[in-house]
């Protein structure tokens, strides 16, 4: 009988997968990182071509160019807050998720049909729209599938997946514009072939994830938790700002990389190159922000970015332009997942999809002046003197970040 105790007692060893219990993350975030990985493919199919097909083959000045692309990103947050606050409300992420997935597999397609200056900016209205009403739910789904001691490693999972798919996506479209090079509809049958990885983002998120218990921690209906976000979060939420107002889309790296002599047929695999090392350092910087602070990475990543722009600055061979991209990625998965997982940190659990909602709502409305600013400084002045002041503000953001971090900052807020 004591035998069987003790036998009763033992506990087989867990499962893991990238150091998660295998159970939750082949329920949720990896799941979630799998039809992101579909997103990123759709995507960055025709992304790292679209500011070429509107300048060289429609012949729109840049300054549009930078409208357009701060229009499909700001438009994005009017629908951040609303998504993210209806998904609390509601206690539905997945529905909402859909629906913003859905709008970007309608209006990608149609820049093949339509070609003019106001239905061009209407399609990235659409396709910011849909983007805006998916990431907030998307990321409170990430939180709330995550303990906040492995929320760095989970956001580093989904957009090192992701990140993946956008790896795959130039490559897919190094292949597209090889076998379509000699037709001059090449970019319009690209438009349209991007609808395709979006049927597998639409199916993954149907059958595979699961909702998640929006009350499950901190409150209950009958005594809900504040709707008050800690002023912390304000505090980060203007330091990003601050750093975005510097951040304008990456369309102009691609411009300027055409600018310094990079091929048209090159371009793809240039982008293919930033998004691997982007994929291949979310994960372990995700984990490295678990261990010594989110704030340290981010830190780094501005760091990484203020001497990215720098170097595309004063770039004038075309090789640079590969390695600058490769680094640029460094910079990429040091913010990207880390700031987001930073936001968690900072709020109360069952708030995360007002908590996305402001933030990238608030980041998006930034990248409309950032992209136009962006563009005038390229045409007014030169292409350097845009990255001259993207440096600049990376700069006075970390500055800032340190000074929050040493007398604002209070590391209990963190949840376990």
């Amino acid at each position: 009988m004591e035998t069987e105790k003790k036998d009763e007692g033992v506990q087989a060893p867990k499962k893991t997968f990238l150091g998660f219990d295998a159970g939750k993350i082949f329920n949720n975030v990896f799941f979630i990182g799998l039809l992101s990985f579909f997103g990123g493919i759709s995507q960055d199919m025709f992304v790292p071509v679209l500011p070429l097909y509107l300048a060289n083959f429609l012949g729109f000045d840049k300054s549009f160019i930078g409208l357009t692309e701060g229009l499909a990103t700001s438009s994005s947050s009017i629908f951040r807050v609303v998504a993210g606050f209806l998904s609390d409300k509601f206690k539905a992420r997945k529905p909402i998720v859909f629906a913003g997935y859905f709008l970007s597999f309608v209006s990608r397609p149609l820049l093949a049909i339509f070609a003019s200056p106001f239905a061009i900016s209407a399609l990235r209205f659409l396709d910011g729209t849909g983007k805006g009403v998916k990431d907030s739910p998307k990321d409170a789904l990430i939180s709330e599938s995550a303990e906040a001691k492995t929320r760095g490693r989970s956001f580093g999972v989904v957009r090192a997946l992701d990140t993946l798919g956008s790896v795959a996506g130039p490559l897919i479209l190094f292949l597209l514009l090889y076998l379509f090079r000699n037709s001059v509809l090449k970019y319009h049958y690209i438009f349209l072939l991007t609808a395709i990885p979006l049927v597998f983002t639409l199916s993954i998120l149907a059958v595979f994830v699961k909702e998640t218990p929006v009350l499950e921690k901190g409150g209950t209906e009958e005594d809900p938790i504040s709707f008050k976000l800690p002023k912390e979060f304000y505090f980060f939420l203007g330091i990003m700002t601050l750093f975005a107002i510097g951040n304008p889309s990456d369309a102009f790296l691609i411009l300027r990389a055409q600018n310094v002599g990079v091929t048209l047929l090159a371009i793809p695999l240039v982008y293919a190159l930033f998004n691997f090392f982007y994929a291949s350092a979310s994960i372990p910087l995700g984990s490295l922000s678990d261990k010594i602070g989110r704030e340290k990475v981010i830190l780094m990543g501005w760091v990484s970015y203020a001497l990215a722009y720098l170097g595309f600055a004063f770039a004038d061979k075309s090789y640079q332009i590969w390695l600058l991209f490769a680094f640029y990625g460094i910079y990429y998965a040091t913010t990207e997942g880390v700031a987001k997982a930073f936001v968690a940190d900072l709020t109360q659990v069952g708030h995360g999809g007002r908590a996305y909602g402001i933030y990238n709502s608030v980041i998006g409305i930034v990248s409309l002046p950032a992209s136009m600013i962006a563009g005038w400084l390229w045409d007014k002045y030169n292409p350097g003197m845009l990255f001259y002041f993207g440096a600049i503000m990376a700069v006075i953001a970390s500055i800032l970040l340190l000074i929050f971090v040493k007398f604002y900052y209070n590391k209990n807020i963190i949840k376990v």
